[in-house]
């Protein structure tokens, strides 16, 4: 979103809050990127037809302080689609980056409301090539665009030495993962893995969300440091030895492409991942990341790992393989391919309207 905010303003429109005594929008601009980061704050606890209208109200007052006249959906979840179906953008663009009717709690709206979403879209996005599978043969103009990396941000990971003040004083080895805990964390595999080799330590970093926090495996050498800012991320992967992706298999991550997995790799940190299809195919197919499926195996992997290590012309040679791959591999790559896609599907809905009106 900030690349595009460098050719025209981006709102991104967030997720309601049910905090007020009043509804209204909160705008912040993002001193960073130049995105404008909107927060609907919604009063009360309203039913799904109030939030909706409600949200409907907040956009339309947010379109005539901004002095919108034209412009472009960007969609990220067909949730959004009740309250801003009644305008009349540009162009569509559906965003799809998860399956998330197969996440924990999805609304039971959501499956219709893709219909619609794929019905209305100009061009859709997918997160990976295995959700592109799934969703191919719904939509005529859809294109698979896999995680994509900030090389300049994760590789200082490479060369970063303080430690941040909650890491310190965890002991070494420490192997590490950063995201979101939730269901597609596998906890028994943790407890297992953390139970074999007790002398290895284990630090989870991110928000724990829809998942019991008393079901979490507990151990001496499992730490939880909770969230961080992006821009702090580097200076913990940069204290590990090991990153790892203990993600469960089931529906929720069926179809997802881990935004972490070339992070890790920038970052020098070499990974070991559940069988993620889409870790699997390219990272594990190439050599550039460990895959194990149960808790033996992930320790056996960490022991290969760990050697490798220790000689510097087998490390270096992964590290070169590593840098290889990521050289290609960049958000604005991704952006510029994106935005022709945008740009043509624009010119086409404008040639049709052309079209039309000579009719």
């Amino acid at each position: 979103m900030g690349l595009f905010a460098k050719r025209s303003r981006v709102f991104f429109i967030e997720e309601p809050v049910f905090d007020m005594p009043f509804t209204e929008c909160l705008i912040e601009k993002d001193k960073e990127t130049n995105v404008y980061v909107v927060t609907p704050h919604v009063m009360g606890t309203p039913s799904y037809e109030e939030a909706m209208n409600a949200q409907r109200t907040l956009l339309e007052a947010l379109f005539l302080k901004a002095e919108m006249e034209h412009y472009i959906f960007w969609y990220y979840t067909p949730m959004a689609l009740p309250f801003t179906d009644h305008l009349q953008p540009l162009a569509v663009v559906y965003d799809c980056m998860d399956e998330l009717s197969a996440f924990k709690g999805a609304p039971r709206e959501l499956v219709p409301l893709e219909e619609q979403l794929m019905d209305k879209a100009d061009v859709v996005f997918t997160g990976g090539h295995s959700l592109y599978e799934a969703k191919k043969n719904r939509h005529d103009n859809i294109f698979p665009f896999p995680s994509s990396i900030d090389n300049n941000h994760f590789s200082q990971a490479r060369t970063l030495t303080d430690n941040p003040t909650d890491q310190v004083n965890i002991p070494e080895p420490r192997l590490g993962f950063y995201g979101v805990i939730d269901e597609r964390f596998d906890t028994e595999l943790v407890r297992k893995i953390a139970a074999l080799r007790p002398d290895f330590h284990y630090v989870f970093i991110g928000p724990i969300v829809k998942i019991d926090t008393d079901n979490l495996p507990q151990a001496p050498n499992i730490h939880y440091l909770g969230p961080k800012m992006y821009k702090e991320l580097p200076a913990y992967l940069a204290q590990w030895e090991i990153a790892i992706m203990p993600f469960a298999i089931n529906e929720s991550t069926r179809y997802i492409s881990p935004t972490k997995t070339p992070e890790f790799l920038s970052g020098g940190k070499p990974v070991i991942s559940t069988p993620i299809r889409d870790v699997v195919t390219p990272y594990g197919d190439l050599g550039l990341v460990h895959i194990a499926e149960s808790a033996e195996e992930f320790i056996t992997a960490a022991d290969e790992i760990r050697k490798i290590k220790s000689v510097t012309t087998l490390h270096n040679e992964w590290l070169t393989k590593v840098d290889s791959m990521l050289e290609g591999n960049s958000w604005s790559i991704t952006w510029k391919a994106m935005e022709a896609l945008i740009d043509n599907a624009v010119e086409n809905n404008m040639y049709h309207v052309k079209a039309d009106s000579h009719v």
